[in-house]
């Protein structure tokens, strides 16, 4: 054996995993299949513009511990996420909260916008929300279902909203005050300088080859190390042995632009079904800070949800009764793999912000569960 532990991804759960084996005396090889370590987070430099290669990532936690530790690593600046939803030209702020319901019904007072959602919510009809168009009615009303949640999350996630669970929408906040901030966490920002730099600290000291994958010389790697930490897909790990999770994925079309500002946010939705893509990311909208940001030009990256096949990027887990039960198959028969230690989004088939995975590991560490 030629280290304690073999880390198959060099994104979050990856890295911060190797940080601490090393931490603890540990020898680790991180293998990444692609060319750049990072995972999803990784950061392409274009114009002296940190553009977020696999889709927009704002980190934000209530976790204290987990802000530190990052800090620790790269400042974060004091980037908020207040994106903007453009229906039909017509623009809403986000999350949903009283700019929203002003720009939707004229309100202007808290009352006046719960009494609005509550005679549509009556009028629908719903009692128990079975499902994500009940549960976003029940939540802010037709209006604003029909205008900014309903053709935005079909073009998301491929299907019906009556066929989603109504767990999806619970996420998004509603608020009764004038505040755009989407999240609720007590902590957010962006690294200065991206993220790329947090994953270079995390992964400080620690062998990692790139364009590696475990899969092309699997009994090879399954024997450099006396444990794997694996933070790809299950469903590949075992061979699709009960048959194929399945994922949403995005494709990104990212431009230069001749302009110092293309749409005065990081973040616009397009929520009708008239526009293919679900977003328009402009990135030096997140680092105001950078010397770059007055530059001339600017990057956009334009976000195309769709279903997922052999060969493509696998981002969004599919959140239905089939595949729940096909992944506790895979979830069970993992608890097999005595040497084998699966973490993270793709491993355990689980939406994760970036938080919580740091959060796992650090509270498994101190919890002795892995070294």
């Amino acid at each position: 054996m030629q280290c304690d532990y073999l880390i198959v991804g060099s994104g979050l759960y990856g890295a911060t995993f190797a940080y601490f084996a090393k931490k603890a005396g540990k020898k680790c090889l991180v293998i990444e299949k692609r060319s750049e370590v990072g995972g999803n987070v990784f950061c392409q430099n274009i114009e002296g513009i940190n553009v977020h290669k696999y889709g927009a990532h704002i980190f934000h936690t209530s976790n204290k511990k987990v802000w530190d530790f990052v800090n620790s690593f790269v400042e974060f600046n004091r980037y908020t996420n207040s994106p903007v939803a453009n229906f039909h030209g017509k623009l809403f702020n986000l999350p949903f909260n009283m700019n929203t319901f002003y720009q939707m019904w004229g309100v202007t007072t808290p009352d006046e916008a719960k009494a609005k959602i509550e005679e549509q919510k009556k009028s629908s009809g719903i009692t128990e929300p079975k499902n994500l168009e009940e549960q976003a009615i029940s939540l802010v009303g037709r209006d604003i279902y029909e205008t900014l949640v309903k053709e935005y999350t079909e073009k998301q996630w491929g299907r019906k909203c009556t066929e989603l669970p109504a767990f999806i929408i619970k996420r998004l906040p509603v608020r009764f005050t004038f505040d755009n901030n989407y999240f609720n966490d007590s902590f957010q920002g962006i690294p200065i300088g991206g993220y790329n730099k947090l994953i270079e600290g995390l992964l400080s000291g620690i062998e990692v080859k790139t364009e590696t994958d475990f899969f092309s010389d699997r009994k090879y790697f399954e024997n450099l190390a006396e444990k794997i930490v694996f933070t790809g897909k299950i469903d590949e790990f075992f061979d699709y042995k009960f048959g194929k999770l399945e994922y949403r994925t995005v494709r990104f079309e990212t431009e230069i632009l001749e302009t110092q500002n293309f749409q005065g946010n990081a973040v616009v939705n397009y929520t009708g079904s008239d526009v293919p893509y679900t977003r328009i990311i402009e990135h030096k909208h997140f680092e105001t800070e950078n010397p770059n940001y007055e530059n001339a030009k600017t990057v956009i990256s334009k976000e195309f949800s769709t279903e997922w096949k052999d060969g493509m990027e696998s981002f969004y887990p599919v959140n239905d009764e089939k595949n729940a039960a096909l992944f506790e198959k895979y979830n069970e028969l993992s608890k097999s793999a005595k040497n084998v230690i699966f973490g993270g989004r793709l491993a355990e088939y689980k939406y994760y912000d970036m938080d919580d995975v740091i959060e796992k590991v650090i509270k498994d560490v101190e919890q002795n569960k892995l070294f």
